[in-house]
Parts: structure tokens; C-alpha cells; sequence
């Protein structure tokens, strides 16, 4: 689209298969830290002086969320370089930031090509930027518009006034949900790290042969360490507002426990001799300890943590964790060792 500042991309609200596949891959942390879109000025529709300019992050999903929230209508989309990531966490990390926006508005020729001094900006953009300085530095008028894309038509139609409801973050079991695929992975790739050696020293130490040694006591290795990434990753999201504490890592190892004591159950037996015992006492203080640890990484992902919390629950959480993994690890290796 030609401009008084130049072409302009012009793109559309409709997603296409591979929209939807990047998506896909992006929750489940394939290439996600490079899935973005080029910094830059987009028009949306047939967009005049006098359409309104909304501002996003290039990482592409929210850049996909904000056009296909945007059907059927005439507007400009300025994406500010936060190197891929999205809004919120770029406000945090000072990518999506005052700097950036003054400067991108200048690069793009913006005063050249709309009549309307004013910039809508995710709420969730709050944190890095400030507006007066964006007015004294470029002009340009601040203006926060809704926490969720799907509320801009109401936003926009509405004289860019938002309702209550539009400035609430809510984190239902599905907000949390879509979340989990991408921690899922990270917490897996860690566990294959891992495995190999738990079902080596199972497989090469145990009483008997080293097939009968990998079916009898290397499975429940491999069983244990799937189960404390489940309680860490899967469980502890899911079950977020329902697990008694404020910590995650609270949080995480009461659901370790009782995934250990389930453990505990499908392993134990009453002809158990005395290595199979130190074993299972081995896995109740490894198995809590990474579920623990592995649901403090959610911390970065929910809406009601802050930074100062965040460390100040490491602080005595993170080595806690480190002790009690460590005690398991040697009573485990000690398990193999007696006969």
C-alpha cells in the first residue's frame, strides 16, 4: 500500500494453515524463539489518515492475534523489535519499551501517514513504557487498550474506552492449559538427560541379568522421573488455584508427594528387601524435589507473580530442592550398592 512515508505491507485478519501450524509448533517449543515477523508498519484493510494505529510485539502469535481480532476493519499495526517475544514478557524484559516505540514510530514515517497522534497499546505493555515520555520524545498519545485482542472491536467502536472487564487478566484452566505444552517440552528434554543413566546403573547393578535388571528396576526409574515431570509440569498448572501454599514450588511438591506415594504404592511390596526400602525412600525425596522444582518455572507464565517474589522464593526453595535430590540421588545410588 503506498503511503506518504513510503510502502506499507499490507496484511490480512485471516490465518491460513500455516498460521495455524506455526502456532501449534510455538506451543509446543518447536523454533518458538524465532518465531516473529519483521518490526515494521503494517496496514490492516484499506487504512486512511484518520484509522487508528495499534501497537504490538513481532513475536508472530500475538501479531496474528491482534489482526484476526482486527476482521472486517481499516487500521494500522506498528510492531516494535522485541526480539521475538511476546508483549507482556518484552514489557518485563524492556524490549517492548519506551525507547523502542519512540523510535519505531520515527523510522516508520508515521507522522507522515496518519492525522491521529495516538498509539493504542496492549495493557499488558504497561510496565515498559512510559507515556509522557512517548508524547514529549514523539508527539504521539498513549493509549491502553484492552488485555485481550478479542475486546478491540468493543474497545474501538466504543470511543477507546475500556469496561472493567477489559482491564482484568483472568487465568482459567484453559489460559493455563495451552501453556503447559511448551513447559511439558522443556521439562522432557531435561528428563532425557537424565533417564539414560538412572536406567544404566539400574540395568548394569541390579541382582540379576541385564534385560531382567532393565524390565524389573530400570521401568520403574524411567516410571518415577516421568511422574515428578507430570506433577511439576502438567499437574501443578492444572491445579493451580486448588494446591494449598502461594509458592509453586509449595505447590509442586505436594503434588510430588502424593505422585511419590503413588509410586511408592505400584512399587513396594511386602517380600521388599532392604534395598528396594532405601529405593523407595530415594524416590520420595527425589521425585518431590523435581516436581518442586520444575513447577517453580511457571512462576514466569502466571499473572500474579513478581519478580521480587520470585527470588525471594528461590532463595530458600532452590536450595532446599538441591539438598533433598541431592540426599535421594546418593540413598538411590546407595540401593545398588548393598546387597
Amino acid at each position: 500500500m503506498k503511503t506518504g512515508a513510503g510502502e506499507v505491507p499490507r496484511v490480512s485478519s485471516t490465518l491460513t494453515s500455516a498460521d495455524r501450524r506455526g502456532t501449534f509448533k510455538a506451543r509446543w517449543g518447536i523454533g518458538r524463539m524465532n518465531y516473529k515477523v519483521d518490526p515494521g508498519l503494517y496496514a490492516m484493510g484499506s487504512p486512511a489518515a484518520h484509522s487508528p494505529v495499534l501497537v504490538t510485539a513481532n513475536y508472530k502469535m500475538s501479531f496474528d492475534k491482534l489482526r484476526q481480532s482486527l476482521a472486517g476493519r481499516d487500521a494500522w499495526i506498528l510492531v516494535l523489535d522485541t526480539k521475538g517475544i511476546n508483549v507482556w514478557c518484552a514489557a518485563g524484559k524492556g524490549t517492548f519499551g519506551t525507547a523502542e516505540l519512540v523510535s519505531r514510530t520515527e523510522w516508520s514515517g508515521l507522522s507522515k501517514i496518519v492525522s491521529r497522534r495516538e498509539l493504542i497499546l496492549p495493557q499488558l505493555a504497561g510496565p515498559g513504557v512510559s507515556a509522557h515520555q512517548v508524547k514529549k520524545s514523539s508527539g504521539f498519545k498513549v493509549i491502553y487498550g484492552p488485555i485481550r485482542a478479542t475486546d478491540l472491536p468493543i474497545f474501538l467502536d466504543g470511543g477507546f474506552r475500556a469496561t472493567p472487564d477489559m482491564r482484568l487478566k483472568t487465568f482459567s484452566i484453559w489460559d493455563r492449559t495451552v501453556l503447559i505444552p511448551v513447559e511439558l517440552v522443556g521439562a522432557l528434554k531435561r528428563a532425557l538427560v537424565v533417564v539414560p543413566f538412572f536406567f544404566a546403573v539400574d540395568s548394569f547393578l541390579g541382582p540379576g541379568g541385564f534385560w531382567a535388571n532393565a524390565l524389573s528396576q530400570g521401568f520403574y526409574s524411567i516410571l518415577a522421573i516421568l511422574l515428578a515431570v507430570f506433577a511439576g509440569a502438567v499437574l501443578t498448572p492444572l491445579l493451580l488455584p486448588w494446591v494449598p501454599g502461594r509458592a509453586f514450588s509449595l505447590k509442586g511438591l505436594i503434588l510430588g508427594v502424593l505422585t511419590a506415594l503413588l509410586f511408592f504404592a505400584l512399587r513396594w511390596s511386602s517380600q521388599a528387601g532392604w534395598p528396594v526400602r532405601l529405593e523407595m525412600v530415594a524416590w520420595l525425596l527425589l521425585l518431590p524435589s523435581i516436581s518442586a522444582y520444575l513447577a517453580m518455572n511457571f512462576t514466569g507464565s502466571s499473572t500474579y507473580t513478581s519478580l521480587s517474589g520470585v527470588k525471594k522464593e528461590m532463595r530458600w526453595a532452590v536450595p532446599l530442592e538441591i539438598g533433598a535430590g541431592t540426599a535421594g540421588l546418593l540413598l538411590w545410588i546407595g540401593s545398588h550398592l548393598i546387597s
